[in-house]
């Protein structure tokens, strides 16, 4: 499967949130809109942002435009925005609500989406990239070890009591 990797349009807001919220919805044991209405909230205007200092979000569109996936970039942690001291990093980048279309899971949509993240950080000469998941993202999970980024129990959380796990890679 041919796509690019490309930074979102405004015209393409409102399609990204609907696929951020349809996949993470659909995760098993993940909490639902109505069990944290706040984060859905968050995942429905992705698009916004875009519109923090040093912060970029990312899409992967086939060539017809259809887009397969998402993730945010922070160039600045301090507008990283989650829970725990991930905020606090300093030189460093990090990795926000990844998000790929079911449909087009397996195709490495996701994998480039995070390396593109990656590369953003070497060019701002960040020493490391920051990242939260859950046990029940473990297509994730798997993803970002296979790239090299390692648990950082200092950045664990819980959001609304479900528990967040951090990781780093160290570039």
């Amino acid at each position: 499967m041919h796509y690019e990797i490309r930074d979102l349009r405004p015209s393409e807001f409102e399609s990204l949130g609907r696929l951020m919220v349809r996949v993470y919805s659909s995760l098993e044991g993940f909490p639902t809109p109505a069990e944290q209405p706040a984060y859905y909230e968050l995942l429905a205007n992705i698009g916004q942002f875009s519109e923090r200092p040093h912060a970029r979000v990312l899409v992967a569109v086939d060539r017809s435009g259809t887009i397969l996936g998402g993730v945010v970039y922070f160039g600045d942690m301090a507008h990283y925005g989650s829970g725990g001291i991930a905020s606090e990093e300093r030189n460093a980048s990090g990795i926000r609500l990844l998000g790929v279309d079911p449909a087009h899971r397996g195709a490495g949509v996701g994998r480039a989406l995070t390396n593109a993240c990656i590369e953003l950080a070497r060019e701002a000469g960040h020493a490391q990239v920051v990242l939260h998941t859950t046990q029940v993202m473990r297509a994730a999970w798997s993803l970002y070890e296979r790239l090299g980024f390692v648990r950082a129990p200092e950045l664990d959380f819980l959001q609304e009591g479900f528990p967040v796990f951090g990781f780093r890679l160290t570039l």
